[in-house]
């Protein structure tokens, strides 16, 4: 991907294209493990292409493009996270249970049907500390140094983090397969 400046192209429209096919599905798997609503992932990562397609002529200055995209693209979904009408309506259980259908969604169904669907679930009952760094770390296969720079944390913090979420995460499995 263009990690550096010299590998930036210069027609903007072809640049989009490329990062919207190269980002476009990992972004989107990562703001739904913040948000658990594809709906609502995929309105997130609109929005943070959008802010790529604007700063285009300001890429010179990002000293790694990865990371960048990855960090607008966490706090885009904790500033929703945030918004009282998201805690209000997505977070409130007695609602969600009002529009909970008997038949999943397409994608709710392909998730359940595998091993990796089993995990994915697991993964998202985690708090959002842990969540986020097992995301990372063994989803889209970034290093310690990586997540330390894109959740501005420290690298110990983010090695603990990792510990602790494997820890909770057999807990969670174990718990579930019985």
């Amino acid at each position: 991907m263009f990690d550096k400046v010299d590998e930036i192209p210069e027609d903007k429209d072809s640049w989009f294209e490329h990062i919207m096919d190269e980002y476009g599905d990992r972004l989107t798997k990562l703001s739904y493990n913040y948000t658990k609503d594809w709906k609502l992932a995929e309105d997130i990562v609109q929005d943070v292409f959008i802010t790529c397609y604007n700063q285009y002529e300001s890429m010179d200055r990002i000293v790694s493009f990865k990371a960048w995209i990855y960090r607008i693209t966490i706090n885009k979904c904790k500033d929703l996270i945030k918004g009282s009408l998201f805690k209000r309506v997505v977070m409130n259980p007695n609602l969600l249970s009002l529009f909970n259908s008997i038949e999943l969604s397409p994608e709710m169904s392909l998730i359940k049907s595998s091993e990796e669907g089993f995990l994915a679930t697991c993964v998202l009952e985690l708090p959002m500390k842990y969540r986020e760094v097992i995301t990372l770390y063994y989803f889209e296969e970034l290093s310690i140094e990586e997540i330390s720079e894109i959740l501005k944390i420290n690298k110990n913090t983010v090695k603990t983090r990792l510990n602790r979420a494997r820890m909770k995460l057999k807990v969670l499995m174990e718990r579930w397969r019985d």
